[in-house]
């Protein structure tokens, strides 16, 4: 148990620190939305892309709580709703960082290629197909949730050799599209990743060392987010050690919560207004000794 109790600190530390770097990402994008009047295409990812590492955070913690800390709560249907609120908010956590990534892509590399040129000319339009089309992994996903979740409700009626075939087959369909629906986009950001760095290779030494140290830790967070991610849904399908699933939940959280702050501290305005908290926040400890 005293596992456990490391790792529930390890998770509300992690929780806690995410929540502040996003939600302080979302207050200073959206104050200065409101102060123009009007917000560029990066702030507005950026911003959907805290929010919804807010509510991947919120259910992470929910999912611990009933999974590990109070298991008598977790029925069939609880875990299906906290699944697929899970299901949802890692989607689009996942893939808003995608698509910032090809998104600065477009913006920042130097192609002569036509076709580059024509979808850096119409990337908001290239965005939004890449953000429809990735639905069709979510729906496929909450789709092989509900009929797992019809087929063990069943499970005592009717054939049971071929439930149990069709148990297995679904969880077999459910862990490859969860290792699918997170490989395409990692895929896609290493892609990004590595065009960026091949069309600044004479520019590296130029570059400043921070925007470096962004790009390559967003890359090193994702790469740990997804294997721990595929490395917790192949180790339940196997049904391993149960220290090992918590093992991998404590390390998964890190991309939702330490991102964010290399996030602000790439970006000159939300560095700014970080540094302008610290300072008022040290003026008024001053203040109450």
């Amino acid at each position: 148990m005293e596992l456990f109790h490391y790792f529930s600190i390890i998770v509300m530390a992690e929780f806690v620190v995410g929540n502040f770097a996003n939600g302080f990402v979302a207050l200073v994008n959206c104050f200065d939305w409101a102060k123009r009047k009007k917000i560029s295409s990066a702030d507005g990812i950026l911003t959907a892309l805290v929010v919804s590492r807010i509510c991947l955070l919120w259910i992470i913690l929910i999912n611990w709580y009933l999974t590990v800390l109070n298991p008598a709560l977790c029925s069939l249907q609880v875990r299906v709703i906290v699944y697929i609120a899970w299901a949802i908010s890692n989607h689009f956590s996942i893939w808003l960082a995608t698509i910032l990534s090809i998104y600065y892509l477009f913006k920042i590399a130097n192609f002569s290629s036509l076709i580059f040129l024509h979808l850096k000319w119409k990337v908001k339009w290239v965005l939004l197909v890449i953000l429809l089309g990735s639905l069709f992994f979510l729906s496929v996903q909450v789709a092989v949730v509900s009929l797992k979740e019809n087929t063990q409700r069943n499970e005592y009626g009717g054939n049971i050799t071929q439930k149990t075939k069709l148990r297995d087959i679904l969880q077999l369909s459910h862990v490859t599209v969860i290792t699918l629906a997170n490989l395409i986009p990692f895929t896609m950001s290493l892609i990004s990743f590595l065009l960026l760095i091949f069309s600044l290779w004479k520019h590296l030494k130029k570059m400043k060392r921070n925007a470096m140290q962004t790009v390559i830790s967003f890359l090193l967070l994702f790469t740990i987010y997804f294997l721990t991610l595929v490395g917790s849904v192949w180790s339940s399908k196997r049904q391993q050690n149960k220290q090992v699933l918590l093992l991998f939940q404590a390390f998964g959280i890190l991309h939702p919560s330490v991102h964010s702050f290399i996030l602000i501290w790439g970006n000159r305005k939300l560095t700014k207004a970080f540094l302008s908290v610290l300072w008022l926040l040290r003026c008024w400890l001053k203040e109450r000794k």
